[in-house]
């Protein structure tokens, strides 16, 4: 009897927390089921496919399946590794992934803390417009557009020609092409992306600025000391994720826009696994194999940074 007893209190002790638990869940059900599409969509199209991975590791067999297929004792990793493509690919991957970081991401918090010192709040939403509606072409239609401009008989050759002036090579130039690649992507996402500091300063009492103008501060003194002290928490967040992002290079763009003259210096890993998995069919193992070294890679950046982040400075990384 004392020992049903003493079951009976260790197993309410025990369901306890999950009653706690359901109703903290029933209590904030709203938020749960707001939350729910988005969790799902992780689920369904990031989680239950990374079982796939697997593929690396073995030698793919249709009539078996992925779980059915032989191993291959690593033969995949030795053959991406190996590889003269992904090599290039590779280098190429880093190099566009640096320019991001050093051209393209402090240029959307140039733009923020510029927009806000313009005093007519009229035309700051209307810069703010312009400056943000590009991002919302995609890069399929804004490729054609890039295309049509700069091809051998683009818009901008014809005028050239009518100039008595050379013609220019920009997409079938390597360097003129990495070139191009950078500020389109500065052109199409550079309001987006300030959008975050935005709202940042936002968040700035009103106050402080009046203070400072009563000590006698002018504009620039009050970017430093009040603007930026703001910004500069939000800009290591992303910069962490930015690192964290940097093998991926930007797939949308450069495929709608590179062509094999320039593969030298603009096919990147994500580019040169579409095209081992659907053009040269060297085989899905193959190119899973290269998609998981560049996760295990942006995971080794965006954590390596992270740690350089929290010893560095106060604000604590993510």
């Amino acid at each position: 009897m004392e020992s049903q007893t003493s079951y009976g209190v260790l197993s309410n002790t025990r369901s306890q927390p999950y009653n706690r638990l359901w109703k903290e869940i029933l209590k904030h059900k709203y938020l749960y089921l707001l939350l729910a599409p988005t969790v799902i969509f992780f689920i369904v199209f990031s989680y239950i496919p990374m079982y796939g991975v697997v593929l690396a590791f073995k030698e793919f067999d249709y009539s078996k399946g992925i779980l059915g297929s032989p191993w291959n004792n690593f033969a995949n990793f030795r053959a991406v590794i190996f590889d003269a493509d992904f090599q290039r690919a590779f280098r190429n991957t880093i190099m566009i992934g640096l320019g991001r970081l050093v051209i393209e991401f402090p240029i959307p918090i140039v733009l923020a803390l510029l927009l806000n010192e313009i005093a007519r709040s009229k035309m700051k939403r209307v810069y703010q417009t312009v400056f943000t509606f590009p991002h919302f072409i995609s890069w399929v239609v804004l490729s054609g557009i890039v295309i049509g401009i700069f091809s051998d008989q683009g818009v901008a050759n014809q005028i050239l020609a009518v100039l008595g002036m050379k013609k220019n090579s920009i997409l079938i130039d390597n360097a003129s092409f990495v070139g191009l690649i950078f500020l389109s992507n500065i052109w199409k996402e550079v309001g987006w992306s300030s959008i975050l500091f935005l709202a940042a300063i936002a968040g700035i009492n009103p106050e402080l600025y009046e203070a400072a103008s009563v000590d006698g501060a002018n504009r620039f003194q009050k970017m430093k000391a009040i603007t930026w002290p703001t910004v500069k928490a939000a800009a290591l967040i992303l910069l962490i994720l930015a690192v964290g992002h940097l093998m991926n290079g930007g797939f949308d763009q450069i495929f709608n826009l590179y062509n094999p003259i320039v593969y030298k210096y603009s096919d990147i890993i994500d580019t040169y696994v579409y095209r081992s998995a659907f053009v040269d069919t060297t085989g899905f193992g193959f190119s899973t194999t290269v998609g998981l070294l560049k996760s295990v890679i942006n995971f080794a950046f965006l954590f390596g940074t992270n740690f350089i982040v929290k010893k560095m400075t106060d604000e604590g990384g993510i």
